[in-house]
């Protein structure tokens, strides 16, 4: 049970082995570059803060909090775990997993020497104890579902004796047990002598005093836990007792009888010796139980992974979260992927998401995404960015199932505005500075996700400037989804064999954003048909397009008319689709509706034969009812009847028709295949020895006297006379005549 988390830290790449306090007591690896920054602009700590309330302790909350994109196959094992425990939700095989306290300082202080462990310590223990053992019952019963699971809970050595030890002591209410130890049980019988002591002698004190006018109206009260006697001041020197106090106006003195007063002493020094009693045997618990924290501490350490183990899958379950192939070849291919947040906050406010479907591989290393601004471009990036970093930190992906994976060893951005007031700095100068520090650490194991690349500075320079970033990125061998308005940028794309352009689809007609991403053509920015859409005058747009390189215009002009021509192809497409899937679907129902029918003409027909037979049976029935009504002895009916039944008995336990059936076809079969006679030959040569040393050894024991019984029944009859292969069997109220071959003897 290893966690491989990077700290966050600034532009140099450090790999730090660090240990964590408190619960998690393992050393943690760096091995992925990914600063602060870069997990702020991919909202990774909110998503974590969705995940944390899951937990149960707050340690896995703190935990979660601090989960960063670990080596990929530690992350492999966390996500197949996820996977396997998100599984459980759907189906009826709940893991028996619920809230639990953890015992960390109680693990800790028990090595004391001498230390007395609280009541409710003790029950902790034996409750995540018993958690353990349930545990391990539970997952080996599903070694398929739950492979990596059981391979967690196996290696952990269950230790009964921690339970039983505990139950020696406590009863089911948390008390220590009279039984603890036998002085205890004598020092517990003591008390209770001496408060039923206390008791009778307060009672009788009442009695006596109450006949008199020494106490007053309210005649008892209770003091320090213990009933004393509200006597009249006026007559306190004439009642024998403890004086323990005064009413306020000093009319009334609260005394304890005499006679009361030394079983209350007894009590109190028998509940002194009590405590001490107890403190001995719990102490003596706890020092047997520090014999077990090695074990203890691992049942500690493994609730608490599973205990996050659960979190991520409830966290799965909320965003349809699945395990998608994890690839160690450079291929990535997210089809309907949700950016998570996203998915969340549009589910509450029932709005629409968009999935977007996308793939990186080695011959298709960047993708440069263009259109119009609110679009959809910069969730793109973020998409992919955050399922990226989810999926390295052992974090199940809102993707469709198809999807595949693999893990970067930098994940790098540059979303959103660093504009810096203390370090007074532009918008275009931290961008700057930003990507110089890209630049020195980019190589063919980085994911790049820069939003509007290049822009901040004059368009023809910073264009410039950014398409030497492109090209030195793509020399990198580097991975990259970067979103742009410059032409520049789509046109140097279009040449690289390893690069493509993609598109916000747009709808010219209503100028509205489609939210889906259509790779392999540049997108325009629309930037003069919004503008007329928001109504800015027509005179100042054809200004603008005259001001604008002739060839701009129609290069952004024919990048439209593509990207309307795509819009329409997409939509036939899914029109198409939509139809397939109809057809589809109509298909199968019909195949189901031919089942259902074919299912019910073996109905039909199973049920008419039973009837045929059930008919059959009850002619029979009726015959012997007419030969009983014409004269026939009631003797030879019943032996006919009997003989009947026998046989219907024998076909239903002991010959059933399929049954022969197939059994007669494999014989076929396995005949077909001894090709060779002579096989066959001693094949029937045995069978007929076997036959005959079957006759054999009925004529040694079928005799007149013999008791036997039909083959496959339980009526026993006597052999009354034997001729030839036929057998008289005489059942006492009727005989039957039968072949010696269809008998057994008892």
């Amino acid at each position: 049970m290893r966690f491989e988390i990077c700290n966050t830290f600034s532009n140099s790449q450090i790999k730090p082995i660090f240990k964590l306090n408190s619960h998690f007591q393992i050393n943690y690896l760096c091995t992925v570059y990914i600063n602060k920054e870069d997990l702020d602009e991919l909202e990774f700590p909110q998503l974590l803060a969705e995940i944390a309330p899951f937990a149960y302790s707050h340690k896995t909350r703190e935990k979660i909090l601090e989960l960063r994109p670990m080596k990929i196959d530690e992350a492999e094992i966390s996500l197949k775990k996820t996977s396997e425990y998100l599984s459980s939700f759907e189906s009826s095989n709940a893991i028996p997993f619920d809230e639990y306290e953890d015992i960390e300082n109680e693990l800790k202080l028990m090595l004391i020497e001498n230390y007395r462990l609280e009541n409710v310590a003790f029950i902790k223990i034996k409750t995540l104890t018993e958690q353990i053992g349930k545990l391990q019952k539970f997952f080996p019963t599903m070694p398929e579902t739950f492979p990596n699971l059981i391979e967690d809970v196996s290696a952990l050595e269950f230790k009964k004796e921690i339970i039983d030890k505990i139950d020696k002591v406590f009863n089911r209410f948390g008390e220590v047990k009279s039984e603890a130890s036998p002085i205890l049980k004598v020092l517990r019988t003591e008390i209770q002598h001496a408060k039923k002591a206390i008791t009778e002698n307060f009672n009788r004190a009442l009695f006596n005093y109450g006949q008199s006018e020494f106490l007053d109206d309210i005649r008892e009260t209770i003091i320090d836990d213990m009933r004393v006697l509200a006597v009249k001041s006026a007559y306190k020197k004439r009642v024998a007792g403890r004086v323990l106090g005064l009413s306020k106006t000093g009319s009334i003195t609260y005394m304890q009888p005499d006679s009361v007063v030394k079983h209350y002493f007894k009590l109190k020094e028998s509940e002194e010796e009590e405590k001490k009693e107890i403190d001995k045997i719990l102490r003596k618990l706890t020092a047997e139980l520090a014999e077990f924290q090695p074990q203890l501490w691992r049942y500690q350490m493994y609730i608490f992974d599973l205990d996050l183990t659960r979190a991520k899958s409830k966290f799965a379950e909320l965003i349809n979260g699945v395990l998608p192939k994890i690839n160690r070849h450079k291929t990535l291919k997210l089809k309907d992927a949700f950016h998570p947040l996203l998915f969340l906050r549009n589910k509450i406010e029932n709005k629409t998401i968009y999935p977007q479907t996308l793939a990186l591989t080695e011959h298709n290393r960047i993708i440069c995404i263009s259109g119009p601004n609110a679009g959809g471009k910069s969730i793109t990036l973020k998409t992919v960015g955050l399922l990226q970093l989810m999926i390295q930190s052992g974090i199940l992906v809102p993707t469709h199932p198809k999807s595949e994976m693999f893990f970067f060893d930098k994940i790098m951005t540059d979303i959103g505005d660093n504009q810096s007031i203390e370090n007074h700095l532009s918008t275009y100068s931290s961008r700057l500075k930003k990507m110089g520090g890209i630049i020195r650490e980019a190589d063919g194991e980085t994911l790049l996700l820069i939003d509007e690349f290049g822009t901040g500075s004059d368009p023809e320079l910073g264009g410039a400037l950014a398409e030497s970033f492109l090209e030195f990125f793509y020399d990198k061998k580097s991975f990259a989804i970067i979103t742009t308005h410059y032409t520049n940028i789509k046109l140097v794309v279009e040449q690289l064999p390893n690069a493509q352009n993609a598109a916000m689809l747009f709808n010219e007609e209503t100028l509205e954003p489609m939210y889906k991403l259509e790779v392999g053509s540049a997108g325009s920015s629309f930037t003069f048909e919004v503008a007329e859409k928001n109504k800015i005058p027509r005179f100042i747009i054809h200004s603008a397009k005259k001001k604008v390189e002739h060839d701009i215009v129609n290069l952004d002009k024919t990048i439209v008319k593509l990207q309307q021509e795509k819009y329409e192809v997409e939509k036939l497409k899914t029109d198409l689709a939509e139809r397939k899937e109809s057809v589809e679907d109509k298909r199968d129902n019909l195949q189901k509706l031919n089942e259902q029918l074919q299912q019910k003409l073996f109905n039909f027909q199973k049920l008419y034969e039973d009837e045929h037979r059930k008919l059959q049976f009850g002619s029979k029935i009726e015959a012997f009812i007419d030969g009983y009504v014409k004269g026939r002895s009631r003797k030879d009916v019943v032996k006919d009847f009997v003989k009947i039944l026998e046989q219907e008995k024998f076909k239903k336990i002991g010959a059933d028709k399929d049954e022969t059936k197939r059994l007669q076809v494999v014989k076929r079969k396995i005949t077909q295949q001894l090709k060779k006679e002579d096989v066959i030959e001693k094949i029937t040569e045995t069978n007929e020895k076997i036959e005959e040393k079957r006759k054999s050894d009925r004529e040694l024991w079928m005799k007149v006297g013999q008791r036997v019984r039909i083959t496959g029944s339980t009526s026993v009859g006597t052999i009354e006379k034997i001729s030839r292969n036929k057998v008289t069997v005489n059942y006492g109220t009727f005989k039957t005549l039968i072949n010696a071959d269809e008998l057994e003897r008892i």
